[in-house]
């Protein structure tokens, strides 16, 4: 099969590795999408990689013995390996396992681990089923196009009522805008990015306000009537966007932190006990969720497709990547057999 490395700085290739084979629990998924998230930093960084991806959608082609999957099955590759037995596995927490496998262990084989290939290896019980009136594109979405923030939004219980700020509009901002919309919640965006500020507006944001703006926070407080937000998202993963999030809700307010950063600023008797505000931190949503999210593609299809703004075949990795660095893009797509 084809897969993806990273040799260096800018340079990536195609290469030609053995195809896994579905072994005990495993089945083998050929990937008909691969959305693509964060990878592109280490094309850009030079850090030599070949496992790269961890979103697909696609179809099993073969399985060690029955279980929960069979031939032919359209599903979702959820991320990680986790061992599928612990306490935090069973409740659906599985993002946060403590016994995740390595695939060479298991496998005896290097390959099977990546998503930038043509097939995927993946225990059976984190392929969910794609419903047939889904189309790959669109149940792709269900890893970081939209499960970050809807994790996010079902911890926080955001409903129509409330008033949620998304700082930073990258693909996992605009998934935010995206769930909110669903849950019929009024929603304000932080942007310093023009291309995905416009894009933002036409997900659905209310307001879209430049993040650079000096007054910024007075920007938020005028459209909060001064109180603030219900609650506020930090998916840029950064100090200054952290920050915002923190200052720009209300007091008892809530703030979720789904964007990856090394880093953090708080101050926990302004910010948490005289201000009263409770912190999530959020990597993924509880497996149990699947049934939701699934709901949220169903009524928010053409938000998706707008969400959506490139695709690539595989041997076009580069220029995908390229685009990236850009940021001059929503949420990029990968086709290991276009």
């Amino acid at each position: 099969m084809k897969k993806v490395v990273i040799r260096g700085k800018r340079q990536a290739e195609l290469i030609e590795v053995p195809t896994p084979k579905a072994l005990g629990d495993w089945a083998l998924v050929k990937i008909e999408v691969a959305p693509m998230c964060t990878e592109y930093k280490k094309y850009d960084a030079g850090e030599i990689h070949g496992h790269l991806g961890h979103e697909a959608a696609g179809v099993v082609v073969e399985v060690y013995r029955p279980g929960r999957v069979k031939t032919g099955d359209r599903v979702v590759v959820m991320p990680q390996y986790p061992c599928g037995r612990c306490a935090l596995c069973l409740s659906g927490e599985y993002i946060h396992c403590l016994n995740n496998h390595d695939v060479a262990t298991v496998t005896g084989s290097p390959e099977g681990g990546a998503a930038y290939a043509q097939y995927l290896l993946k225990p059976s019980w984190l392929l969910p089923g794609i419903p047939d009136h889904v189309t790959y594109e669109h149940a792709g979405m269900l890893c970081c196009g939209l499960g970050p923030t809807f994790g996010a939004m079902e911890r926080m219980r955001v409903g129509a009522f409330d008033t949620v700020l998304i700082v930073g509009t990258g693909p996992v901002g605009l998934g935010g805008i995206v769930n909110g919309i669903f849950r019929g919640a009024r929603v304000i965006a932080a942007s310093h990015n023009p291309y995905r500020a416009k894009l933002a507006g036409e997900l659905g944001a209310e307001s879209v306000i430049d993040s650079r703006d000096p007054e910024v926070l007075a920007r938020i407080l005028d459209l909060t009537e001064g109180r603030g937000a219900d609650m506020a998202m930090d998916c840029a993963g950064d100090a200054s966007a952290q920050r915002l999030a923190v200052d720009a809700v209300r007091r008892n307010g809530k703030v979720a932190f789904v964007g990856e950063s090394g880093g953090f600023n708080v101050h926990v008797s302004n910010d948490l006990l005289r201000k009263g505000l409770t912190f999530y931190g959020i990597w993924h949503y509880n497996l149990n969720g699947v049934p939701r999210l699934f709901q949220v593609i169903d009524r928010c299809g053409k938000l998706l497709d707008r969400m959506i703004t490139h695709t690539f075949p595989m041997d076009k990795v580069k220029d995908a990547w390229e685009l990236q660095i850009t940021r001059q893009c929503g949420k990029v797509l990968l086709y290991p057999w276009a």
